[in-house]
């Protein structure tokens, strides 16, 4: 659940509890002060105040630009990414953490996985964590499919495969 998700249910659950997840979202999720999401949010810094402090319950339009904001903030912070699941070998030959792709500037986010059931468990966390698309290796791409609602690509290691049979037959030659 994302933090806007956790505000929204913390609304619905009581004044008190909003108040106090609202404060935990501004200033440790989001790293803000209270006059920073103000701004942020278009909502007077007082205003903001008297709902922090429970002198005041926010209307809807209040809540709805307090959400809006929260999500505007968390996008931007977190992006949308591409979750690679490989193994740390893998991984540490990826040089670039950020890639342009159309118009679109995507983030690549490694899962270390040396198991099949670690490579699930990555991808379930990747999709929880907002990954737009997973990249794993054959062996588990039919699987992680099957689980997941994100496009899941497979690896397709060409020139490394022959690389490694040429290494195998060096071994054993």
């Amino acid at each position: 659940m994302n933090i806007a998700d956790k505000v929204i249910n913390a609304a619905f659950e009581s004044d008190k509890v909003f108040q106090q997840r609202l404060s935990k979202v501004i200033k440790e999720d989001l790293g803000l002060t209270a006059l920073e999401f103000s701004e942020q949010a278009d909502i007077p810094p007082s205003t903001l105040y008297k709902i922090l402090s429970g002198n005041r319950e926010p209307n809807i339009k209040t809540l709805r630009q307090i959400v809006a904001t929260i999500r505007k903030i968390e996008k931007s912070e977190h992006g949308e990414f591409i979750a690679v699941i490989a193994a740390r070998p893998v991984l540490d030959s990826i040089s670039e953490t950020k890639r342009k792709i159309g118009d679109t500037l995507v983030t690549i986010r490694e899962y270390s996985a040396t198991s099949m059931e670690e490579a699930i468990v990555a991808a379930v966390r990747a999709e929880r964590e907002g990954a737009r698309a997973v990249v794993c290796a054959p062996i588990v791409s039919t699987t992680i499919e099957k689980i997941l609602r994100i496009p899941v690509t497979t690896i397709m290691p060409k020139n490394s495969l022959k690389d490694a049979i040429e290494t195998a037959a060096r071994k054993i030659g």
